[in-house]
This record gives C-alpha cells, sequence and structure tokens, in this order.
C-alpha cells in the first residue's frame, strides 16, 4: 500500500493499493481508504508497525490510523502542546515515535492505538531537519548545532 498526502492548498490523504492498479484509479477499490482533512503541509507522516501518524499543516496537530482500514485511533485529533510548529518529519524506533519541533522541543509518544506522551525533551535550539536513527543514535541537527542523543 502507498500512502499519498497533500496538504498545500486542500487536504488529502489517500491509502492506495498499488499491486493491479494502472491508469486513472478515481473510484476504484484501489483506494483502500481516504481522508481530508488534517493532512500534513511540510511533516511526512509515518507508518510504524501499522499506524500511520500525520501532523495537521505544520502544527502539533496529531492523528493516527490504522493503516489498512483508515480507522481512527484516539477520539480524533491529538493537540501535541509542546510543539506548536513542527516541519521536521517524525521518526520511529524502539515502539517510540519522536516528533521535533521548531522552537527546540522533541515530543516522544509510545507507538500505539491510544496517545501516551512518554517524554518532552527540550533543547537551546530549534528543528527543521528531520532526526536519523543510527543503531541506538538519534542526530538532530538544529539551527545552530548538530546534536547526537545515544543511550550507553
Amino acid at each position: 500500500m502507498v500512502f499519498a498526502t497533500a496538504g498545500f492548498q486542500g487536504n488529502n490523504l489517500k491509502a492506495i493499493r498499488v499491486e493491479g492498479a494502472k491508469g486513472d484509479i478515481t473510484g476504484t477499490p484501489h483506494i483502500v481508504w481516504e481522508i481530508n482533512r488534517d493532512t500534513p503541509y511540510v511533516p511526512s507522516p509515518i507508518l510504524y508497525e501499522g499506524i500511520l501518524y500525520i501532523l495537521r499543516s505544520n502544527n502539533g496537530i496529531l492523528s493516527a490510523f490504522d493503516a489498512k482500514t483508515g480507522k481512527a485511533h484516539y477520539s480524533g485529533p491529538q493537540r501535541l502542546n509542546a510543539i506548536p510548529n513542527v516541519f521536521a518529519s517524525p521518526v520511529g524506533a524502539s515502539g517510540r515515535i519522536y516528533f521535533p519541533g521548531r522552537e527546540g522541543t522533541t515530543v516522544v509518544i509510545r507507538n500505539s492505538p491510544t496517545l501516551e506522551v512518554l517524554a518532552t525533551n527540550v533543547l537551546d535550539d530549534g528543528f527543521d531537519a528531520s532526526p536519523a536513527l543510527v543503531d541506538r543514535e538519534i542526530y538532530l541537527r538544529g539551527n545552530k548545532y548538530l546534536y547526537c542523543i545515544s543511550s550507553q
């Protein structure tokens, strides 16, 4: 399945079954599910263990969907107050999703159909670039510095 989003001058997310699809697939069973609200403009969605996470526009309003069915998790979009502006795409590892914000805060949630914020980490910098994950390290390129955070 391919997940295609648009968040500029309109909102759309389509879950497309690509096997056997060709030509104009509008109105065919190849469009498995779709939504027409709260889609991202800059940050990419993240598909992690069957859950598709998206942020509305460039802000910290989070939605999560069952990737196969499009069924919404949570009780609708949830505001991640610590990250009002987001340009970086989220990343996931070890059952966690990391959402870095432009003001220097990264919100960490558990990969789950229910929203559980595990941590809110603040650095004296801002982040527009998506984090990079390497082994047990996360690299964050800030506006001023490059950070490497790891566990021992």
